[in-house]
């Protein structure tokens, strides 16, 4: 039995076993490829075998330590978020109830400086970017109004607002490009701003 092992294993005694160890440490010295992944293996198998530290951000909190929480919180751990975020409210605006939230604050807004804008009938309050649409911003000229054709256009004219007396404009007579450009717009305020309401007809109302 011991040939045998012998003949399959080779040698076992202490020498053979330094002489393969070495043979081992060569191997990997003169092949940059197992270096590699010598490297990858610990990355992986060292957090498996060290236990993770409370200062680790894949701590996880045991049950007494949350409850304890509850009565003394600490930065170090929290359930909670750091603020709920805002809440919008879905509101219906006809041209008349969207023009007092200009910036102005010469409505009759809660907060007086609210901005809103109309881009195919959804409205976006651009509040955070008054540098932009509030008064004096380059696209003043559309707060509290409805930008469809403007930004259609390109324009920023005030002859592309619809007198607030007259029915929402229709956008019939725009090129293909032309919607295309709203959409585009219209896609870029979703993004940034979020719609916090439509606008609507006074008949509507």
């Amino acid at each position: 039995m011991d040939q045998l092992k012998q003949l399959l294993f080779g040698p076992t005694d202490s020498r053979s076993l330094t002489a393969t160890l070495s043979r081992f440490a060569e191997s990997i010295y003169t092949n940059p490829l197992n270096i590699l992944l010598l490297l990858a293996l610990l990355y992986i198998v060292i957090p498996l075998i060290r236990p993770t530290s409370p200062s680790s951000s894949r701590w996880t909190p045991t049950v007494a330590e949350a409850r304890s929480h509850l009565a003394a919180p600490s930065d170090r751990y929290t359930y909670l978020p750091p603020a709920h975020p805002d809440t919008v409210e879905w509101t219906k605006y006809t041209p008349r109830t969207l023009a007092v939230y200009d910036g102005t604050g010469t409505g009759d807004q809660d907060d007086g400086s609210r901005i809103l804008l109309a881009i195919n009938r959804k409205v976006f309050d651009v509040t955070k970017g008054k540098n932009f649409y509030g008064p004096g911003g380059p696209y003043g000229n559309f707060a509290g109004r409805d930008a469809s054709r403007g930004m259609a256009k390109q324009s920023f004219d005030l002859e592309m607002l619809t007198p607030l007396d007259k029915p929402i404009d229709k956008l019939e007579d725009l090129t293909p490009s032309e919607v295309k450009n709203m959409k585009e717009w219209e896609g870029h305020f979703t993004g940034k701003y979020g719609i916090v309401g439509e606008l609507i007809d006074e008949d509507e109302a």
